[in-house]
């Protein structure tokens, strides 16, 4: 009896008192129902999934920073302007040069007023230029500058340069004729070549180009008309003289190629006398035309010519004195031969 109370019941004795089935069973019903209780189903459905493989975790975003531009060195494109922005600069020009020549004209107007003035209101000569010791003094006032238009100057002056080509040709051909006549040619040619030479210098001058150059100085149409005629017959008589008849004065292309057989040196320069009077025949006709088409284009005609012919001829000192001396003497003569009765 006291053996059995001084027994440890706590002591081991080699088979545990939780080992009975029946106390197990109810341990893991009592376990098996606190676990229901604690159920979570969302966390219970996590820990039965599978776990996915990690990922990399992306960084963090960057903390914002306002935008900055970059320069760049690239070119700017080539500017274009587009047809709004183009500027027509014609009619400007135009003006500008209408500008000019009003400037020019008014200039040339100022000149010539202080030239009269420096000469007491009379127009002293100037051409041909020869010096004041000389006995023949010059017969024309010409400046081309200050008498013509500015329009026209240009063409003034190529006249003038024609009107010198022309008497060097004449020259030229004095001595190509004096070498015609040296080497068995005709000595007529010679003498009329003198007589050409001396003649037609003057009368070109006074007949064609002083025409033209008072033509375009006041507008004249009687001026232009008087160009004209004398200007054809210009260039018949270049023709004529190109073509180089025997014993008519000048080296032209048939005598020239005639005396090759004879004497070729002064062929040659035969030929070349012929080639300058046929040039000088071409700018003859190319001038003529040129200045019909500009009378043309300005409306006139040979009425007008006619109207200024006559106020020309009423307006000027010498012919209505004439005609008041002749109305006169009709007048006396009527009334004497009236007081005879």
């Amino acid at each position: 009896m006291s053996s059995g109370f001084d027994s440890n019941p706590f002591a081991d004795p080699g088979v545990t008192p939780f080992a009975d089935p029946s106390i197990t069973q109810v341990t893991r019903s009592t376990n098996a129902q606190n676990n229901l209780e604690d159920y979570n189903p969302f966390a219970d459905g996590e820990a039965a999934k599978p776990a996915a493989p990690s990922e990399p975790t992306p960084p963090p975003p960057a903390p914002s920073r306002p935008a900055i531009m970059q320069p760049t060195w690239d070119q700017p494109p080539a500017y274009t302007p587009s047809g709004a922005q183009k500027v027509d600069t014609t009619d400007l020009e135009r003006r500008q040069q209408e500008l000019e020549q009003k400037e020019a004209e008014i200039q040339r107007r100022e000149e010539e007023l202080r030239r009269q003035q420096a000469s007491g209101g009379r127009v002293l000569n100037n051409w041909p230029p020869l010096p004041k010791k000389c006995c023949v003094q010059p017969c024309f006032y010409q400046d081309i500058s200050v008498d013509i238009p500015t329009e026209f100057q240009r063409l003034v002056k190529t006249f003038y340069y024609l009107w010198m080509f022309y008497v060097g040709t004449l020259f030229l051909n004095v001595l190509g004729s004096m070498a015609y006549m040296f080497t068995s040619g005709s000595a007529s040619t010679f003498g009329l070549s003198i007589l050409f030479f001396c003649l037609f210098t003057p009368c070109s001058f006074v007949c064609w180009f002083r025409p033209v150059y008072k033509a375009f100085r006041s507008d004249s149409s009687v001026n232009f008309f008087f160009f004209f005629f004398i200007f054809f017959f210009q260039f018949i008589v270049s023709i004529v003289q190109a073509l180089g008849f025997d014993n008519f004065g000048t080296c032209g292309w048939i005598n020239s190629l005639s005396h090759f057989k004879l004497n070729i040196p002064a062929s040659i320069l035969m030929l070349i006398i012929s080639f300058m009077f046929s040039l000088q025949a071409s700018a003859t006709m190319i001038l003529l035309i040129k200045v019909h088409r500009l009378y043309r284009g300005t409306g006139a005609s040979w009425q007008r010519a006619q109207q200024e012919f006559v106020s020309g001829v009423m307006t000027n000192p010498g012919v209505r004195s004439g005609m008041t001396s002749a109305a006169q003497g009709a007048f006396a003569g009527s009334t004497s031969g009236g007081s005879r009765y």
